[in-house]
Formats: structure tokens, sequence, C-alpha cells
């Protein structure tokens, strides 16, 4: 059963797969949070791990950095793995002024600079979007634990380095919320396969505020409110 990317035999992933970009980020929510945690795939440092949350079987699996690399994951667990849920739990930078250091947003839709979506030959712009059940059901879980939460549209974006100074500028002027970098690969394989999707992000560093940021080691296990959210709303999902 194995493809080119994942190791794991069929039914080795739960129905809902958290996908942070960091390895350690994917070992750290499975040591802290899951039951019985299992490593299921590990090919190029790629650590996979399932268990169970509240008597619900999740799992957790790293996804890279950009685009393509979470798009390579999140297709082969949707089509060869029978995983319908992927929540991407990943950090961000913020755009929108009212956010700050270790704020939560929830994508509800992810613009991009990203050429991914030509692959489709729709003939048209077609709008990266969440699944709405997953929305709703991470916004009741943030509520359960007491966490505002951002909810808007996020920037997918291919470069890290930009060259142009004012490009961040730019997407705040539409009310962007914060710029990242895989979202909008994992909405459009999600809606092309019918499954669903979500993106949770922790904003790690202001760019349009003096570069304020979070350390590495932050970013690796700081981040529990959003992978709290996250793991309840699996829960909420799995009779969905």
């Amino acid at each position: 059963m194995a493809t080119p990317h994942i190791s794991a035999e069929k039914g080795a992933f739960g129905k809902t797969v958290l996908m942070p970009g960091d390895p350690l980020r994917s070992k750290f929510i499975a040591e802290t949070f899951l039951e019985d945690p299992v490593l299921v795939n590990n090919v190029r440092g790629i650590h996979g791990y399932t268990g169970t949350y509240k008597g619900v079987k999740v799992s957790v699996m790293a996804s890279g950095m950009g685009m393509p690399s979470i798009g390579i994951y999140s297709y082969e667990l949707f089509s060869f793995y029978d995983v319908e849920n992927i929540i991407r739990i990943g950090s961000a930078g913020s755009i929108d002024d009212r956010l700050e250091l270790h704020d939560v947003v929830f994508g509800m839709g992810a613009s991009t600079n990203s050429n991914f979506g030509a692959q489709y030959n729709l003939g048209g712009t077609v709008a990266p979007i969440a699944d709405f059940d997953l929305l709703m059901a991470a916004k009741e879980s943030a509520d359960e634990i007491g966490k505002k939460v951002y909810v808007g549209n996020l920037l997918s974006s291919d470069v890290f380095y930009n060259d142009d100074p004012d490009s961040l500028k730019k997407w705040q002027k539409m009310g962007t919320l914060a710029t990242e970098m895989e979202a909008a690969a994992l909405y459009f394989n999600a809606a092309r396969t019918g499954k669903r999707a979500l993106a949770i992000c922790t904003i790690s560093d202001c760019p349009l505020k003096g570069g304020r940021e979070c350390t590495p080691e932050e970013r690796q296990t700081a981040f529990t409110s959003m992978m709290e959210i996250a793991l309840n709303t699996a829960v909420k999902m799995e009779n969905k």
C-alpha cells in the first residue's frame, strides 16, 4: 500500500490527520496529546503518528514546507489512505494590524501567488476555500477552551523572501489576515478529491511590526492552543 512518499499500510491513518509543517512538531503533538502513539511513517524524516485522543483514532503527520510538499502528502493521504479530513496546523506571519504573536487564525480562504491551481485547466480563477463543517467545528472547539480566533483570508505564498518590500502591504489592503505557504494547495487537493480541509495557523512573526518573531523552539512546542483546537475538531468530525 506504500506510496512513493508514505510507507504506512492501508488503515494506518485516522479519519482526520493533523498536518504541521515541522516533523518535530508532529513528534511533539503525538507524544504530548495522543494515547499510545505509533510511528506509521518516517520516509524522508516526515514523522507520521497515529494514536487516540479522547477515544478517537487521530493521526498527525508533517507536511514539510511549501505547496509542492503539502500537495504531495495531502494528495496521497486523501487518495490512497481513506483520510477524510486534513487540518493544517502551522505558523503564519501577521498581515492584519490586529494580530500579535501567538494569536490563532482560521483560513476561511487562501489567496495565492502559486500556479498550483493551473493544473485543473478551469479557464478561470478558482477560489481555494476551507470546508464549512470543519471550520464550524474548529470555531466551536476554540470557544470551548476560551481561545479567541480570527477567521478570514490567508495568503499562501510560494516565496518566503520576497523581492517586493511592499508586497504584504498590498495584501493588507485586501483584508488578508496572515501569510503562510501551504493552505491553498491543501484546499485545492481537498476540493479535487471531494474531501475536507482547514488551515489553523498561529502567528509566529509580525513582519509589518518591526519583524517580531517566535523562536524555533516556540514554533515546535508552544503553539498548544492551536493543537488542542485541531484535536478537539477531529473528535467532533469523527461521525460526520
